[in-house]
């Protein structure tokens, strides 16, 4: 405990950086979590398992060292801090990696890359950018989705999205027949955001219900990280139901969509079945 109190005293003479309008100090990284998860992560920090991190202008994105490597994302807001975390905690608090990263905000806020980027923007030619962003998403298979979603006017099937998702279960299922960890499927969540931003809600129905129809389908595989694959469908569900309704549809379309819970819902597993029935019932309800 001594230790602890002692590294807290460290991190104090450094805390209290100013980013956005916002004192990021002891006590705001305290209201992020437990006290318990505090110290882990302040643990965490001290350890040195942070083993990069990075700030575009209000986002800090790291990997942070634990039982795995795990992908964490800060944004600083004017009076928040969203941040998410690619480990299988999905309590309503931050993690201790989440803790980790901000407390090394805190102590030692990284160079923020924007100020090196922005200037750039302003003087490189249309062209060379051009050329510039078709290089990079010929590497980046998701960042080329993500430009689709954002920028296209259709996206892939269901069926695309599904081999996709199904590809993460293989890789993750590579030295064992069972899912032990969290896979992160964020990177299909944002690409459903880029459509409903644009109001192209069966775009992002489509994605929904490729996440919904994939965790449910695995669910077999999954022998660990349970309350992450269950937020997953239901996040994958909450959407899907959010742009269903918000698209316009006739009658006989919006049956085609809510036909696509029921199927499921037959074919779900125990545990999913309640989350599929309650999807439809919210749907017939605010039809």
């Amino acid at each position: 405990m001594q230790v602890i109190h002692t590294a807290m005293e460290q991190n104090n003479s450094v805390a209290g950086v100013l980013i956005n309008g916002m004192n990021i100090d002891e006590s705001t990284i305290r209201r992020l979590c437990t006290d318990a998860v505090f110290e882990r992560g302040q643990r965490y920090h001290n350890e040195g398992r942070i083993q990069r991190i990075e700030r575009f202008n209000d986002i800090v994105t790291a990997v942070v060292r634990g039982s795995s490597h795990y992908d964490v994302v800060v944004e600083l807001g004017a009076n928040t801090i969203d941040a998410r975390c690619t480990c299988p905690c999905d309590g309503p608090e931050e993690c201790k990696h989440v803790v980790a990263v901000v407390l090394d905000i805190a102590a030692d806020p990284p160079r923020d890359e924007s100020e090196q980027v922005e200037p750039l923007l302003q003087t490189v030619s249309a062209d060379d950018l051009r050329a510039f962003v078709r290089d990079v998403l010929a590497e980046q298979p998701d960042l080329r989705e993500q430009f689709v979603s954002r920028f296209g006017s259709a996206g892939k099937s269901v069926d695309d999205y599904r081999a996709e998702i199904e590809q993460l279960f293989d890789r993750h299922t590579q030295e064992y027949p069972v899912v032990t960890d969290a896979i992160d499927f964020s990177q299909f969540f944002e690409v459903a955001t880029h459509y409903r931003e644009r109001e192209r809600y069966l775009e992002a129905a489509t994605v929904y219900r490729a996440l919904f129809e994939e965790i449910d389908d695995n669910e077999h595989r999954i022998d660990a990280a349970y309350d992450h694959y269950a937020s997953a469908l239901q996040s994958a569900l909450d959407g899907y139901v959010e742009c269903v309704l918000a698209a316009t549809l006739e009658q006989d379309e919006f049956e085609t969509y809510i036909g696509v819970l029921e199927e499921q819902a037959r074919a779900a597993h125990p545990p999913n079945s309640e989350q599929f029935h309650r999807a439809i019932d919210d749907l017939e309800d605010r039809r």
